[in-house]
């Protein structure tokens, strides 16, 4: 089942679980793209081009989902695209699932079926992702937040992604978010001074998960990742004291 589970994660997520942060180098960071650029996946799903405070600068805030993203911070701006969907994105839980379950692509036919029952129980009703970089460009951050309709599946789904990652040898304690029970965090494995550090963290508010994918140059603070998540997952409670 861990198998066919890690088909259903972030793809980021997953990446960094197997391989650590080998892929990534100081250079990714400082040479983030600085792009403001906002994606939609399902242009019928909403209207785009109102941001917080009517500044697009800080994150599209013109549907539900969107407005549950944390508005880009002070000393933050949007970051670099995630894959090919810009940085600052939405699709309708029609479309995230049937691409969840096109990750199954390869899977042997029980695997692949496992994985299309899992992925039909979560009932996704859409997902949002947006990418921060830090204004010094020592860091970025990848935050995703889906709603489903099921606040079970939600549970589950966290449960079943932070078995998973507890199995992963070499991961360390990330840091702890307080005032959020229903968050973990992990630090990427050690690696040597030419990889990126990271912190990994995965949490959930009655209908929505939340993943955060954090990585930056060393030497490297997760208290700044800490305070980031924690602001992310205060937004989702009471999304009106940040704008």
């Amino acid at each position: 089942m861990r198998r066919v589970l890690m088909t259903a994660l972030p793809v980021g997520l997953v990446l960094a679980a197997v391989g650590g942060a080998a892929g990534y180098t100081n250079a990714t960071v400082d040479t983030a793209d600085r792009k403001v650029t906002t994606t939609v996946w399902d242009e019928d799903h909403a209207p785009a081009g109102k941001g917080p405070a009517g500044d697009p600068s800080r994150g599209r805030h013109d549907t539900e989902l969107s407005k549950l993203l944390l508005p880009v911070p002070e000393d933050y701006r949007l970051g670099p695209d995630i894959g090919e969907l810009g940085n600052d994105n939405e699709t309708s839980g029609a479309k995230a699932t049937a691409a969840m379950k096109e990750m199954g692509r390869g899977l042997a036919g029980k695997d692949r079926r496992e994985l299309n029952k899992f992925v039909e129980k979560l009932r996704i009703q859409g997902i949002a992702q947006r990418s921060y970089t830090s204004q010094a460009n020592d860091l970025v951050v990848n935050i995703q937040v889906m709603k489903m309709q099921d606040k079970r599946a939600v549970r589950r789904s966290y449960l079943d992604r932070k078995e998973l990652m507890d199995s992963f040898r070499g991961f360390r304690k990330g840091p702890r978010i307080e005032g959020h029970k229903k968050a973990t965090c992990y630090r990427l494995p050690k690696g040597d001074k030419n990889t990126l550090d990271g912190v990994l963290c995965l949490a959930y508010d009655g209908e929505v998960s939340v993943s955060v994918e954090a990585y930056g140059s060393k030497p490297f603070s997760p208290s700044g990742v800490r305070d980031l998540v924690k602001d992310q997952l205060d937004h989702i409670t009471s999304p009106g004291e940040y704008i």
